[in-house]
């Protein structure tokens, strides 16, 4: 998530209406905030409507932003946990478990399609068990595939502490799980 050379040329024509600039952000940024999203909440659906939620977001909040040299994935990144929280908070029960209706089908395999969705549905479960930063860590370093260095500077962190996060979060990751170990084998981002 390192900031793009002209990154911030883009930043400052998207802040004087430049629509061209708008859409390159949008595009440099949605896959990986949508993967962000995903995995914190128990649909795509609702990863869907959050991730452009965060992207509205970031097209009326480009007026106030001031670039600090940081990649704006970082400020993206902010606005989809607080984005996330406020879902939440605007919940009032949650169904775990249920394969949503309109849940696309494989007929080469639709067991196997069932048994992945299940077991992703178990993970974004036992994902939200867990602090909110320990998330963060896990879905940015091992779903995003990002650097120490890069979820240091997205979270605002130093990178020995970013470290030290994930060891505790895998940990505690496993916890949730019901397993013993290292459970880096549900963190690999794949469908």
């Amino acid at each position: 998530m390192r900031p793009r050379p002209d990154e911030h040329q883009l930043i400052q024509r998207a802040q004087q209406g430049d629509k061209e600039a708008v859409g390159m952000l949008y595009e440099a940024y949605v896959q990986a905030i949508f993967n962000y999203v995903s995995y914190r909440v128990e649909s795509d659906h609702v990863a869907e409507d959050l991730t452009a939620e965060v992207f509205v977001r970031m097209v009326t909040g480009l007026s106030t932003y001031q670039y600090t040299g940081a990649p704006l994935g970082a400020w993206l990144y902010r606005i989809a946990a607080s984005r996330i929280a406020d879902y939440y908070r605007a919940r009032k029960h949650m169904r775990e478990g249920e394969i949503p209706e309109n849940q696309a089908t494989d007929d080469t395999d639709p067991f196997g399609k069932i048994a992945k969705y299940e077991e992703r549905a178990r993970l974004r479960k036992a994902l939200r068990t867990l602090p909110e930063d320990y998330q963060t860590v896990l879905i940015l370093r091992f779903m995003q595939h990002q650097t120490h260095a890069q979820v240091a500077e997205a979270m605002g962190k130093s990178e020995r502490a970013v470290r030290v996060m994930q060891h505790r979060a895998l940990k505690a990751l496993a916890k949730a799980l019901g397993q013993s170990g290292k459970s880096r084998s549900y963190l690999r981002g794949e469908e």
